[in-house]
């Protein structure tokens, strides 16, 4: 195995952990990060779905008592309301995303629509910020079937690439009138189904380009991602109790304007 790919795969893997669960646009960074180490084509693509798989388990580890929890009680009142509010706001973007996949990989995945989006969105969340009203909802039990499936429409915005699947519904979850920490809690909860579907589906429809001897690099960036996903949650969770999501915004910003630059030239 060639010692400079395994540095790539790990360089991957970390900025996908660092990158998924913040509203900053995991699929931007991939881009340009993955462009600068020269690790394109669809093996480095297929690579970059399966490394999404690490990230997610970094969720479910972190939150695995209340995920065993809504296992093994699925059949009590309060866990029975949650899972259902998981599944209602899972639906709008799996039906959605199912009927557009095709179109978004052709016409969206690009670097220009991916910088715009990384732009826009931050503009977007620095006006939320701005206006939007100190949430109501105060923990996650407390969240009803039309507030998930509001944050289920915000979430159609992320199949835009460069948006964040995070960003779209902590907003949406914000201007339902969710507390800042359960919007975020809610948004990783939302995360385990949706990206196990997606990342599954991607997998299915590559399934032809993974090969035995890229085992060891698809590992590599596999535990790369579910390590550094599992730290950033953490800190994310700790940071977002205290503070707004205006620097994200302002990231977003600048790193979609050198995003913009860096495929110009």
């Amino acid at each position: 195995m060639d010692i400079y790919l395994l540095y790539k795969a790990i360089i991957l893997g970390i900025v996908e952990g660092l990158t998924e669960f913040l509203p900053v646009s995991s699929t931007g960074h991939l881009i340009i990060v993955g462009d600068a180490l020269n690790f394109v084509g669809e093996r480095a693509k297929t690579f970059e779905i399966f490394i999404q798989l690490g990230a997610i388990l970094g969720v479910v580890w972190h939150y695995r008592r209340k995920v065993s929890d809504l296992v093994v009680n699925a059949a009590q009142p309060a866990e029975r309301r949650f899972i259902l509010n998981i599944f209602i706001a899972f639906l709008p973007a799996a039906v959605v995303g199912l009927l557009a996949h095709k179109y978004i990989k052709i016409y969206l995945f690009n670097s220009t629509s991916v910088a715009c989006a990384l732009i826009i969105g931050g503009v977007v969340i620095l006006l939320i910020e701005r206006y939007h009203r100190p949430g109501h909802i105060q923990n996650v039990e407390a969240i009803t079937p039309l507030g998930a499936l509001k944050v289920g429409c915000a979430q159609i915005f992320a199949l835009f690439p460069g948006v964040s699947r995070s960003g779209a519904t902590i907003m949406g979850g914000m201007l339902t009138g969710f507390d800042r920490k359960v919007a975020t809690e809610f948004s990783f909860f939302l995360a385990i189904p949706t990206m196990f579907a997606a990342t599954s589906y991607d997998l299915y429809k590559n399934i032809a380009l993974l090969k035995a001897h890229d085992v060891v690099l698809f590992a590599v960036g596999f535990i790369m991602a579910f390590l550094t996903a599992l730290v950033v949650v953490k800190i994310f969770l700790a940071f977002v109790a205290r503070y707004t999501f205006r620097v994200f915004a302002y990231y977003r910003i600048v790193f979609g304007v050198l995003v913009l630059i860096y495929f110009a030239r």
